[in-house]
This record gives C-alpha cells, sequence and structure tokens, in this order.
C-alpha cells in the first residue's frame, strides 16, 4: 500500500523533482561527493535515486553507478537526465530500498539522499544497506531530521504528512545514529545543513490542492512562538513566505561486528 502511494505521488512530479534547485543543487550534495573518496575504482548504488542528482555527480568520478528507485517515472525522468549530461556509466534498477535486488557485497559505495522519510520500515533499509555493501564499505546518506524535542518533532512530521501523503517519518538525529550502529556502522563524520522551504514553491513541487495548502498555511501561523523560533517561520502580510527544517548528512563505515 506504502509503496503504490509513493509511486503515485512522485509519477506525476518525476521531472519537478529533476529541476528543483533544493535536490538539483545545495551544500549537502558537494558536501557527499567531496567526502565520497572515489579513486575511479568504485561500484556505486544510489538508493532512491529520485532525479538522479547523486548519481549524476558521483559518475564521473566512479567505475559504475546503478540508479536505484521505487518509480518508474522517476527513473525515466532521471535516465533522461544522466544521458543528457552525458553520464554512459550508469544503469537504472526498479527496487525497493527495503528488500534491495543485489546480492551481499556488491557495492563499494550506497547512498541515499532526502529519501528516507518515505520509508515505512527504515530498519530493513539500514540493514540492506549493509548487507550490500563490501566488508569496509562506505554508506553516505542525507534525509531530513527533526528535533529531539517530541512536540518539535511531531509538528514537523504533521505539516510534512499534509503536504505529502507519502511521508511516513522523518526521523531524529540520535534515532538514524542508533540504527546504524545496530547493524554494524561506524559513524566516521557527519554534518548539519539548515534548509529554508519556500512555501510556494514547497507545495507547488508536491502539487497540494489550494484548500490544503491553506490548511498546512493556517497550522504554521497559529503555531506558538517556540515554533516559530524554531522553525524560522517568515510571513509577510498574514501569509507563510517560509520556514526552515534540517538534515544531516551522515559517512559511515561497514565493519566486522
Amino acid at each position: 500500500m506504502k509503496d503504490r502511494q509513493v509511486q503515485k505521488q512522485f509519477g506525476k512530479h518525476a521531472e519537478k523533482y529533476v529541476t528543483s534547485e533544493l535536490h538539483a543543487k545545495g551544500a549537502d550534495l558537494y558536501k557527499l561527493v567531496s567526502i565520497a573518496g572515489l579513486t575511479g575504482k568504485e561500484v556505486v548504488l544510489d538508493i532512491a535515486t529520485g532525479g538522479g542528482h547523486v548519481a549524476n555527480a558521483l559518475a564521473p568520478q566512479a567505475k559504475s553507478v546503478v540508479a536505484l528507485d521505487l518509480t518508474t517515472n522517476m527513473l525515466e525522468a532521471a535516465k533522461g537526465f544522466l544521458e543528457g549530461n552525458g553520464r554512459t556509466n550508469v544503469t537504472f534498477v526498479q527496487g525497493n530500498s527495503e528488500s534491495l535486488p543485489f546480492e551481499s557485497g556488491t557495492f563499494d559505495i550506497v547512498t541515499c539522499r532526502i529519501a528516507a522519510h518515505h520509508f515505512p520500515n527504515v530498519k530493513n533499509f539500514v540493514q540492506e544497506a549493509s548487507r550490500v555493501l563490501k566488508q569496509d564499505g562506505t554508506f553516505l546518506f542525507i534525509d531530513n531530521v527533526v528535533p529531539e524535542s517530541v512536540e518539535f518533532d511531531q509538528f514537523y512530521n504533521e505539516v510534512e504528512k499534509q503536504r505529502d501523503p507519502s511521508h511516513f517519518r522523518a526521523w531524529k538525529k540520535s534515532e538514524w545514529i542508533g540504527m546504524m550502529e545496530e547493524v554494524g556502522f561506524e559513524i566516521h563524520e557527519w554534518y548539519r545543513f539548515e534548509k529554508t522551504f519556500k512555501f510556494d514553491n514547497w507545495c507547488e513541487r508536491m502539487g497540494v490542492e489550494e484548500d490544503v495548502q491553506q490548511a498546512i498555511a493556517e497550522q504554521l501561523l497559529s503555531s506558538s512562538s517556540a515554533h516559530y523560533e524554531k522553525f524560522r517561520i517568515r510571513t509577510d502580510e498574514g501569509k507563510v513566505v517560509s520556514f526552515q527544517g534540517e538534515s544531516v548528512l551522515v559517512k559511515a563505515k561497514k565493519i566486522n561486528l
């Protein structure tokens, strides 16, 4: 059921994710590339490739890249984007992040950027990322996260769920680190990035209906001063202009347990 919801939601808006500034660029993407440590010999898997931006950035420095996504339309959009950029060492595979269609120990590097908040079984995803990595392989993970506060956690996830029904949950930083360490990853580096969501564009990218957009705006506008401060909610003449979230980039290594 959740898979079909994700496929429906992203199938309709695949091209928007290829052209989205928030996904196509960003300090997090540049940092991921800089810490990947590619030498030209690595086989890379990009889980939930979306518009293909990570695959596109890593392909010139890798031996080969596999771009995996659940949604056919998204894969087609990513394929057109990468082939248009002359990337000839990327293959495209439809598959589920929580049950990867690859043998154990296949990849030198596994990446996943701004996607895991759609996964209903993130522990399976982390376990699968570890399984398909070679020993001492690198996991480069980026996703939106929530504050440790239960109140702020619930607020952010409620707002995201209204905007995008395929959103499952943004997790806390501590939860991600715990899940990774439980399956044998060592955390080597992590970085925090502020993300400013321009309200109209943020809604438009998911094709949010006018009444739903208004409901989300009302929730933001009527929130407490603590929420205004934490999420940097900006308004103009009674309208929401933007608010702020955060993401993390984690570099982890697969080790023997």
